[in-house]
């Protein structure tokens, strides 16, 4: 593949589009210019970074799409917004932290979103949108709409993980998206020769397989035409194209920015070439527009955008019960013991925990045209741990997909694909590897619900093995489940028997918010009985009956700690064990239930003993059930070290059976 810069070729356009470009560039340009006295007033809060120089790169290549398309923008996301069809008063409302803007206060500027219109968020994070356009494109693919997705990204963020990785995924599986570099020369203050080695970006397409080519961005129609170009290319099954904009910012990175960075003449040279005045002047040159004509559409955008600011000041703020409003979609039909999602059932009988996982995966698809399994190695492999074993041959290869050793390309693919139609469920091979997609999960999956107004529906399902014992130390063998407890916007599962794996399964594949499962690798080859009904999230289970003293646990502890109830009971102390099943939500109820019945509680986990699940678990208690305490809680976990590789280290690390007896006989007294 080779990088391109040629002038534009571009087929004659009409006057009419040539007149739809010129206003949606002049509405671009007055909101943010009357962005920059509203904010300097302080009726605008936050941080802002404006657009103005660049209306041509978002206005021609979204001028290249249909509405259905998808976009993903960033931090100086107003012009993209706008180019795609934002009504500028509820983005003028949303500046303004009002109710009726497009996410009702909780986004702002740098997450205005509009999902109807195909615009996936503006995004705070560098690089942050990049593997999301390839999940919107993903559900484009397998759903064979014939829609593309867009990715508007700035010079800076090729320099990010995210860049390659979703680059990669996307030549790979040959995605209909365009990525739209928008290389306006600098990094916040950083010049492009300081933070890259490569003078064009474009250059970098040819690692990935695909065509780099190089746009004027100064022109709207040369923006237009090389993407349009690209756009054609995608829907046709020929894959993603780079498009890079030559293009300049007349302000700071930010409003207030002192740009020592950058001379003034330098920005008074570039305004020479500004995008507005060029295509004016094609206009009145080119196609006999006369200058009066323009001068009464410049009036008609004035109107607009004071109509803009008026409808913003009318808005109500939100009201502060709403900052609880909108973390987790509801589920639409909520589960009850023993009920099943709709179209979602499996049979039952004796099998293992991987057995039955395998079973419900394999269920899903069977049911739902929308459900899709990707992840390093799940294909013909089956996984590490033989989990997905034969889905592929069943299911071939749109529906059960290797992918590059990328988590945050995975986990950002089922993100974009999850907004767009698709339910994925994504295997990571490790919790541990969760770390390298921090950003997707946390900044992203987690927060987009809420920061989008509660517009957004995230139905995704993040498999991955957790767990020592495997002599795999420290980067194998984490149970870092109570990280993940502490982000709003997730919902967190560990099952401890093949019937509940099975179960939860179901339940987290209907949920349509993002919910982590976690597997522990020493429960793989246990047996059990398998109902093939669905198991309700956030519900614990009593599976030990007992009066002396209540033991709260899940995962792979809860066997252990049966075995020393099992113990105790010789020697008359009556243990009840609650397995918790899942940890956000946490079933609270059934847990002081129980604390009032014994007066005792112990909490055992193998994750690290500090700040663990386990602390919630205590918090609660003390809050709620103080008075029927007959003792301090105990707790009863792993060490505050990193997973050891040595057998002894390892077995001293993580709680046994004897230590869980020994420490139970203590708070039983």
């Amino acid at each position: 593949m080779s990088t391109v810069a040629v002038p534009s070729q571009a087929r004659p356009v009409p006057l009419e589009k040539l007149m739809e470009m010129h206003h949606l560039m002049l509405l671009a340009r007055r909101f943010d210019e009357a962005v920059i006295d509203l904010y300097a007033s302080g009726e605008i809060p936050g941080f802002m970074h404006l657009y103005i120089g660049e209306e041509a790169v978002a206005v021609g290549a979204c001028a290249a799409l249909e509405k259905e398309d998808s976009i993903t923008s960033t931090h100086r996301g107003h012009g993209h917004c706008i180019a795609k069809g934002g009504d500028p008063r509820r983005m003028m409302a949303e500046l303004f932290a009002r109710a009726d803007g497009y996410c009702r206060g909780k986004g702002g500027s740098m997450h205005i979103a509009c999902l109807s219109l195909g615009i996936l968020g503006a995004n705070g994070i560098v690089g942050g949108g990049l593997p999301i356009a390839n999940g919107a494109a993903l559900s484009a693919q397998t759903l064979e709409t014939g829609r593309v997705s867009l990715c508007f990204f700035g010079d800076g963020a090729s320099n990010e993980g995210s860049f390659h990785e979703a680059l990669n995924l996307a030549g790979v599986w040959k995605l209909p998206v365009i990525f739209v570099c928008e290389n306006n020369l600098y990094a916040q203050s950083t010049p492009q020769s300081e933070h890259q080695g490569v003078r064009d970006v474009a250059a970098r397409a040819a690692s990935y397989g695909m065509p780099g080519v190089i746009a004027d961005g100064t022109d709207v129609l040369d923006v237009f035409d090389k993407v349009r170009a690209a756009v054609a290319g995608a829907r046709a099954g020929k894959g993603p194209t780079l498009v890079e904009c030559k293009t300049y910012r007349y302000r700071g990175h930010w409003e207030g920015d002192p740009q020592p960075y950058r001379t003034q003449s330098e920005i008074e040279d570039w305004k020479k070439r500004d995008c507005i005045r060029s295509l004016e002047e094609r206009l009145v040159r080119g196609y006999g527009v006369e200058r009066a004509e323009i001068e009464r559409r410049r009036a008609e955008v004035e109107s607009e955008m004071k109509d803009a600011v008026a409808f913003a000041r009318s808005c109500p703020p939100p009201r502060p019960e709403d900052a609880l409003t909108d973390v987790y979609s509801p589920v639409e039909s909520p589960l009850r013991a023993g009920d099943a999602p709709k179209a979602v059932h499996m049979g039952g009988g004796r099998m293992t925990m991987r057995q039955a996982i395998n079973a419900a995966l394999d269920r899903i698809l069977e049911a739902d045209e929308r459900s899709l399994i990707f992840g390093e190695d799940v294909g013909l492999l089956g996984g590490a741990f033989s989990v997905t074993k034969g889905l592929f041959d069943k299911f071939g290869r749109r529906r059960v997909r290797n992918t590059p050793i990328s988590e945050g390309a995975i986990v950002g693919a089922a993100i974009g694909a999850s907004l767009t139609g698709l339910r994925p469920i994504v295997e990571i091979m490790f919790c541990d590897f969760l770390y390298v997609a921090m950003d997707q999960i946390v900044n992203q999956m987690a927060k987009m619900k809420y920061m989008y107004g509660g517009d957004a529906r995230l139905p995704i399902v993040i498999r991955c093995t957790c767990g020592g014992g495997f002599s795999a130390a420290a980067q194998h063998s984490q149970s870092n489940e109570a990280m993940f407890m502490h982000v709003p916007g997730l919902k967190i599962v560990m099952p401890s028997t093949p019937d509940d794996s099975a179960g939860l399964l179901l339940s987290a594949y209907q949920d349509p918010n993002p919910v982590l499962f976690f597997e522990h690798k020493g429960l793989y080859d246990e047996k059990g009985e398998v109902s093939g009904a669905a198991v309700p999230i956030g519900r614990a289970r009593v599976t030990r009956v007992g009066r002396d003293l209540t033991v709260v646990t899940y995962g792979r502890m809860r066997k252990l700690c049966e075995a020393a109830a099992d113990q105790l009971s010789r020697d008359g102390i009556g243990i009840e064990v609650i397995d918790l099943r899942t940890l956000l939500p946490l079933d609270a109820d059934t847990v002081l239930a129980s604390v009032r019945k014994t007066g005792r509680v112990a909490i055992v986990h193998e994750a690290p003993v500090t700040a663990g699940a386990g602390a919630e678990v205590a918090a609660i208690v003390a809050e709620h059930a103080f008075s029927a305490l007959k003792a301090p809680v105990k707790r009863i976990a792993g060490l505050d070290v990193p997973m050891p590789f040595a057998p002894v280290l390892e077995n001293a690390a993580m709680p046994s059976t004897q230590r869980i007896v020994e420490e139970l006989k203590k708070a039983a007294r």
